[in-house]
């Protein structure tokens, strides 16, 4: 969708209709897009390709203002992302409502991250606001934001420089049509959850990430050092992007790091007796084989971990830090002294001593 905002080149300072010294003929209001509350059939493709991560950064509307249905000066304003996903969540729960929907140029990006990247954030709504004529628009000055998007919002600042006050939307936006009979948020619509199935959306993006890596060094191993090896590699990324985020709320400690390097033993005990009791290997080698698979796979699933902190509501900004500097290193570490000994294995395979 795009708009063609057509506005008088800088001369911000004229009202609506005055005559400007420039090549336009007069200030004009930027131009309104229209959307419906119906989802297409290439709006959910969309989101499909989005899930996957095909193209990632191309799942995005124009930012600006949106007119749903037939709103007056008396319709709710919500602000979203212009994030696909973000944008079609709230307009499809607004079904049979009249509204505005002032979307925001978070650059592709759903409401709870850019909250935390800054580009959902204060500047930014208030530039919309004031680029879109909002105020000649409606007759109030409410403009609902999504609770996700607090973290980047300050709404004294929003009402001191555009006076619109800003209130906070439920977590959903399937509360939305109760939400707006009262305005009033019940404790529910107040609760962030992450349920299995909110667990599980996330997995295909993650895993199509590493998934043609993943493929080149399992079919090198395979022909290397064997299926059993290949298969560790493809177990280990599996564990890392599908079963991590599905067993997240049942694993032991608070830390991803920690709750991926247990996943991570689990996973490579079965590999490392497997390598250990080898008939086919000398006794030291078998050693080497499983302390590679215990160093190397929780290391890898410990890493893949770190890349959900980002989307769960089980960490903070700070948090992350702390535990990228607490625990990287120790990644690092046994990765490293797992690939030593891999290739050590290796040349003695390639030498003829195993």
């Amino acid at each position: 969708m795009k708009i063609n905002e057509t506005s008088c080149c800088s001369c911000s300072g004229a009202s609506k209709g005055q005559t400007c010294g420039c090549a336009e003929t007069s200030c004009r209001t930027p131009a309104i897009q229209t959307t419906t509350s119906m989802l297409t059939f290439a709006n959910r493709l969309d989101h499909l390709l989005a899930r996957l991560g095909w193209h990632r950064s191309e799942h995005r509307v124009e930012p600006g203002l949106y007119r749903l249905g037939d709103p007056d000066a008396e319709s709710p304003v919500f602000a979203s992302a212009n994030y696909t996903l973000s944008f079609d969540a709230l307009r499809s729960q607004l079904a049979g409502i009249d509204a505005w929907i002032l979307v925001l140029d978070t650059k592709g990006i759903n409401v709870w991250c850019a909250a935390g990247k800054g580009t959902f954030g204060t500047d930014e709504l208030v530039h919309r606001i004031e680029s879109s004529g909002l105020a000649s628009l409606v007759s109030h000055r409410t403009i609902i934001v999504p609770q996700l998007g607090a973290p980047g919002v300050s709404w004294p600042e929003v009402v001191r420089r555009t006076k619109f006050i800003v209130e906070y939307g439920p977590v959903r936006a399937d509360d939305l049509p109760e939400y707006l009979k009262t305005h009033t948020a019940t404790p529910a619509m107040r609760c962030v959850e992450f349920s299995l199935w909110d667990r599980f959306v996330l997995t295909p993006v993650e895993f199509m990430h590493f998934a043609l890596p993943t493929g080149a060094v399992a079919a090198v191993l395979w022909f290397l050092a064997g299926p059993v090896t290949a298969l560790a590699a493809v177990s280990a990324v599996l564990a890392g992007t599908v079963l991590f985020p599905l067993l997240l709320p049942v694993l032991p400690t608070r830390d991803f790091s920690t709750k991926g390097m247990i996943l991570g033993v689990i996973v490579a005990l079965p590999f490392a007796y497997v390598f250990g009791t080898n008939p086919e290997l000398p006794a030291w080698a078998g050693v080497l084989s499983a302390a590679a698979a215990l160093l190397l796979i929780p290391a890898a699933i410990s890493y893949l971990a770190l890349n959900f902190t980002g989307c769960t509501p089980f960490t903070s900004r700070t948090g992350v830090k702390k535990e990228i500097f607490s625990y990287v290193k120790v990644m690092a570490g046994m990765a490293a002294v797992g690939a030593a000994a891999g290739i050590i294995l290796g040349v003695c395979r390639i030498l003829g001593v195993i």
